[in-house]
């Protein structure tokens, strides 16, 4: 009977760099011979000279581990699924999230990330290591932090400083009725831990400032920005260009969407927007309203384009800008480019420090205004 096999990164050499590989047997012995008499010199990688299978690799069927099983005299079925996962060391920090042996709980948990090519046990590490920051708790930020904590962002942190309200709960799928009242940030850090205990939340119950971006941006790899000012964007923009992280950058209203990435290097919300637009002239979502269910699809396109950058796969929206309509269903990517002249990221930036946001924007200060959520 044939049986799927997942060949690991390292062993590919010895399969012509295949990743999975069909193979005939009834046990995963015979598995495993029928492997070797396709690609001779796979038993001498898998096997010990007591023709044992050793400590540092582990054998999945249908994502349970054969030592749970019957070690090699497990029976397989048509159709299943056979994973070898070999420990392996290297490209990061010692003692990192990236260079720890899976758990078997979390092989089986994110067993339909190992199972891509794209992904495989190497990528998941790099997902458990990975350290996100949200800005806003909010109807962006509520399905990204959903989806990234459900993919095993190690890390994911918060920052919002508002509290749950009634009026959130039509789109923002953090928060439950029984939050009404609660910081938004501890109403999100209690839900994602529920959907994945196996992951670091870290809240940021302020404002975003002038005075704290940089060392609150500063401890993660990569930001996603769902605030709901302008004063919010720009400051999440300059100061990403100054420590040089990559930003994910979504916005909603009504019916429309948009989202992009910006690199290190590769251009800034400056470069598309110089300057905002007059106060009062584009309404927010408590003042224009928004369609609850757009957020779910702006937020997991964010989401999508936050994992993509930390595996470093894939083309990103890195130089387009994407816009949905949701009212006509209408998809569209527009090309952006780095302004040479961009006073942040250009080739001779006038602006090397955070500045006064609100004097920027011509809008009243007003407390936080910065950790406002999205939607």
């Amino acid at each position: 009977m044939s049986v799927t096999v997942y060949i690991p990164t390292p062993f590919r050499r010895m399969t012509g760099s295949r990743a999975y590989v069909q193979v005939e047997g009834s046990t995963i012995a015979e598995v495993l011979d029928d492997l070797d008499r396709q690609f001779p010199g796979v038993h001498d990688l898998i096997y010990s000279s007591r023709h044992q299978i050793p400590r540092h690799i582990n054998i999945y069927v249908n994502n349970q581990e054969i030592g749970s099983l019957e070690g090699d005299r497990t029976p397989v079925a048509e159709g299943d699924q056979v994973a070898i996962i070999p420990a392996i060391a290297g490209g990061a920090e010692a003692g990192s999230s990236s260079d720890r042996a899976l758990t078997p709980e979390q092989v089986t948990r994110y067993s339909r990330h190992i199972i891509m090519p794209q992904v495989g046990s190497v990528g998941q590490r790099k997902i458990l290591a990975a350290k996100v920051l949200i800005v806003g708790a909010g109807g962006l930020g509520s399905p990204v932090s959903v989806y990234l904590a459900l993919a095993g962002v190690g890390t994911i942190g918060i920052v919002d400083f508002d509290v749950v309200d009634l009026s959130n709960l039509q789109r923002q799928i953090l928060h439950q009725t029984e939050d009404v009242g609660r910081p938004k940030v501890e109403s999100a850090r209690e839900t994602l831990l529920l959907y994945n205990p196996d992951i670091n939340v870290v809240t940021h119950a302020e404002p975003l400032t002038s005075d704290n971006a940089l060392e609150i941006i500063g401890r993660y790899d990569i930001v996603v920005n769902g605030a709901d000012t302008f004063q919010a964007r720009y400051l999440v923009n300059d100061a990403c260009v100054l420590l040089k992280k990559p930003l994910v950058d979504g916005s909603i209203l009504l019916f429309e969407g948009q989202t992009t990435v910006y690199l290190p290097g590769k251009g800034c919300y400056r470069c598309l927007f110089p300057a905002p637009p007059p106060p009062g002239m584009v309404p927010t979502c408590a003042e224009a309203g928004v369609l609850g269910a757009l957020c779910g699809l702006v937020g997991s396109i964010q989401a999508t384009e936050t994992l993509k950058v930390i595996l470093g796969i894939g083309e990103t929206l890195s130089g387009r800008l994407m816009i949905i309509d949701a009212l006509g269903m209408d998809v569209r990517a527009f090309k952006i480019r780095r302004d040479p002249e961009c006073v942040v990221c250009g080739d001779n930036p006038t602006v090397t420090q955070l500045i006064d946001y609100d004097e920027f924007c011509g809008a009243p200060a007003r407390a936080g205004a910065a950790a406002h959520a999205e939607g």
